[in-house]
C-alpha cells in the first residue's frame, strides 16, 4: 500500500548576498517514515529546513503539507500548523524552568490572564511519562547538561502534536545509552504516522534509523533512495562528490620531548578532582569519558575558563598560572570550546572580525591603530586552509553552517600561533570530508611540535587520531591507555570506574 505524502516541497530556490544556498531543491517526505537528509556543511540542508519552519523566505518553489499549500512567514505559524524543528544550536531561556521552556508562548491560563500552574505541571510530567525522559519539570535550564536540554526540546516539540519532526543533528551532544532513547521516540513516532526528517552526518545512525535518503551537495539535490539500496561509500561519494577511501589521514606525526604537565588539577565550582597528567611535544591526546565526566572541565579549568580551586600547570618545565583566558592566551594555550555558538562565535560580526578578535595584537600600527590589509591578510589565509565556505570575508559568522563556523573559529585559534591547543568536540555537527580535513589539521599542528588535547565523544575518532587516551569518570582520572592497543570495551569499562 502506497504512503500518503505529508510533506513535498519543490523547486525551493533561496539566494544570500552572494551565494546561491538552494537551486531548485525538492523534497518528499511520506507519513511514518524517516527522511535522512545529507550533504556536507554548506549543502543548504538547515537552509532547506528554514525555509520550511518559517525562518527564512524562500525566492521562489512551492510547500505542500498534507497536499495544501502552505508558507509559513515564523516558526509559531509552522509550529501551530503541524511542522515542529529540533534545532542542532539550543535556543532556550536558561534562567527558566524546564516547565516554562516547554510552554513558553502558550502557558494555559485561568479565565485567560493567570497561568494554570497545575495544569502546566500535569501536562509536562503527561509528555515525559510519554517519552519515558526522567527530568524534573521544575529544575532550571541553565543547570543541565546539553543532553537533557535536547531532550527537553524534543519533548516540546511532540508537544505541539506535530505532523512533521526536523530532527537537526539530534545527537551531537548525546551519550550512547540517550541515543537508544531518542531512537525509540524517534520509532513510536513513526508508528504514530508522524513524518521525521533526520540530519545526520553519522553514517551508522542514518543507515539504521531511516526509510529513506535525501542527499544534498553545494545547494542542489543529487539523489533521492530507500536506506537499505544505499552503503555507506554509496552516500559519502554522493555527498562529497568524489570518492573518500579513508576515514582518518595517516599517521605521520612523531611525539618528541614532555613538555606539558598537569598535577592535581581541581575546580572550584566543578566536580574536577586531582588530576594530573604529562603530554610531549607532537603528541595528540584524547580525553574519553561518559557525558557529565569532567572531559570539558579538565580543559575550561586548565584555560582559566572555569574557576581552579588546585593544581599546577607547566609547559617545558616554566609554571604557567592560567587563571584567566587571557593569562592562557599569552601563555601558548589556545580552547576549542564545546558549544560554539554560546561561547565560540559572534554571531553578530563578520567573518574577519571573528578570525582576529584572539590575535589583535599582532594586527596594530604604531601601537593602537588596527591594519585592515593585515587583518584581511590572516582572515583570508584562515579561510583557505580551512576550506571555509563564504561569500566574502564581511559575511557575519551566523549565516554560515555549523561546520564552516567550527572552521573560522578553528582557524582563529591557529592564528595564535598556540603550543597547547585544547579542542573540545572539535567535529561535533560536521560532515565527512570536513572531518578529514580538521583532523589533517589536527595532524599538521602536531607534526609542527604542538601538543594537542581532543576531547571527543565518538570513539573510532578517538582510536583514529590520537596517540594515546586518557579516560575520565566522575570527575577524576581513571585510567591511560595507548590508542594503537586500546578497545573500545576497555576504554568504556573505565569510563564507568567512578560512576
Amino acid at each position: 500500500m502506497e504512503q500518503t505524502v505529508l510533506l513535498r516541497m519543490t523547486d525551493i530556490t533561496k539566494t544570500f548576498p552572494g551565494v546561491k544556498a538552494l537551486d531548485h531543491v525538492s523534497l518528499e517526505v511520506k507519513a511514518g517514515t524517516v527522511h535522512a537528509l545529507m550533504g556536507e556543511n554548506g549543502a543548504g540542508k538547515s537552509t532547506l529546513m528554514k525555509c520550511l519552519f518559517g525562518i527564512y523566505t524562500k525566492d521562489s518553489g512551492h510547500i505542500y503539507l498534507e497536499g495544501k499549500e502552505v508558507n509559513f512567514s515564523s516558526s509559531k505559524e509552522a509550529l501551530n500548523n503541524g511542522v515542529a524543528m529540533v534545532h542542532q544550536e539550543l535556543n532556550q531561556a536558561l534562567k527558566r524552568t524546564v516547565m516554562d521552556n516547554l510552554w513558553l508562548g502558550r502557558y494555559p491560563k485561568i479565565a485567560g490572564f493567570v497561568v494554570n500552574e497545575r495544569k502546566m505541571l500535569r501536562d509536562t510530567q503527561a509528555v515525559f511519562e510519554e517519552l519515558g525522559i526522567d527530568v524534573d519539570p521544575h529544575r532550571v535550564m541553565g543547570t543541565m547538561p546539553v543532553s537533557q536540554r535536547q531532550m527537553v526540546e524534543i519533548a516540546k516539540a511532540v508537544s505541539y502534536h506535530s505532523k512533521i519532526i526536523v530532527f537537526d543533528e539530534p545527537t551531537s551532544s548525546l551519550t550512547e545509552e540517550e541515543v537508544e532513547h531518542l531512537f525509540r521516540i524517534i520509532n513510536m513516532l513513526r508508528d504514530r504516522g508522524m513524518g521525521i526528517i533526520y540530519i545526520s552526518h553519522k553514517m551508522a545512525e542514518i543507515k539504521r534509523i531511516s526509510d529513506e535518503i535525501t542527499i544534498m551537495r553545494d545547494g542542489t539535490h543529487v539523489a533521492t533512495k530507500p536506506a537499505s539500496e544505499l552503503e555507506m561509500n554509496d552516500i559519502i561519494r554522493l555527498m562529497v562528490g568524489r570518492e573518500l577511501n579513508n576515514q582518518f589521514p595517516p599517521k605521520t606525526n612523531k611525539p618528541g620531548a614532555p613538555f606539558l604537565e598537569v598535577r592535581n588539577l581541581s575546580g572550584m565550582y566543578n566536580q574536577l578532582r586531582d588530576i594530573s597528567f604529562a603530554a610531549r611535544r607532537g603528541e595528540i591526546v584524547g580525553l574519553a569519558g561518559l557525558d557529565g565526566s569532567g572531559r570539558t572541565e579538565t580543559l575550561e579549568t586548565m584555560f582559566g575558563f572555569a574557576t581552579r580551586k588546585s593544581g599546577v600547570i607547566t609547559l617545558d618545565g616554566k609554571v604557567c598560572k592560567n587563571r584567566t583566558p587571557r593569562q592562557s592566551i599569552k601563555n601558548h594555550f589556545a580552547l576549542l570550546t564545546e558549544e560554539r555558538r554560546a561561547t565560540g562565535i559572534f554571531g553578530i560580526r563578520s567573518i574577519r572580525d571573528n578570525t582576529v578578535i584572539s590575535s589583535l595584537k599582532k594586527h596594530k600600527k604604531f601601537g593602537f591603530v588596527l591594519s585592515s590589509k593585515s587583518m584581511k591578510k590572516d582572515t583570508q589565509w584562515s579561510i583557505d586552509a580551512m576550506h571555509t565556505k563564504t561569500p566574502s570575508q564581511e559575511t557575519k559568522i551566523r549565516s554560515l553552517s555549523g561546520g564552516n563556523q567550527q572552521k573560522v573559529i578553528i582557524g582563529r585559534w591557529l592564528l595564535t600561533d598556540p603550543d597547547v591547543l585544547l579542542l573540545d568536540e572539535p567535529t561535533r555537527g560536521i560532515d565527512v570530508g570536513a572531518k578529514y580535513e580538521i583532523y589533517q589539521l589536527i595532524l599538521d599542528q602536531a607534526n609542527r611540535g604542538k601538543t594537542v588535547l581532543m576531547v571527543s565523544s565518538e570513539m573510532p575518532e578517538l582510536l583514529g587520531v590520537c596517540d594515546r587516551i586518557l579516560v575520565m569518570s566522575g570527575g577524576r582520572l581513571a585510567g591511560e591507555v595507548d590508542a594503537k592497543t586500546t578497545t573500545q570495551e576497555e576504554i568504556m569499562r573505565l569510563a564507568a570506574k567512578y560512576v
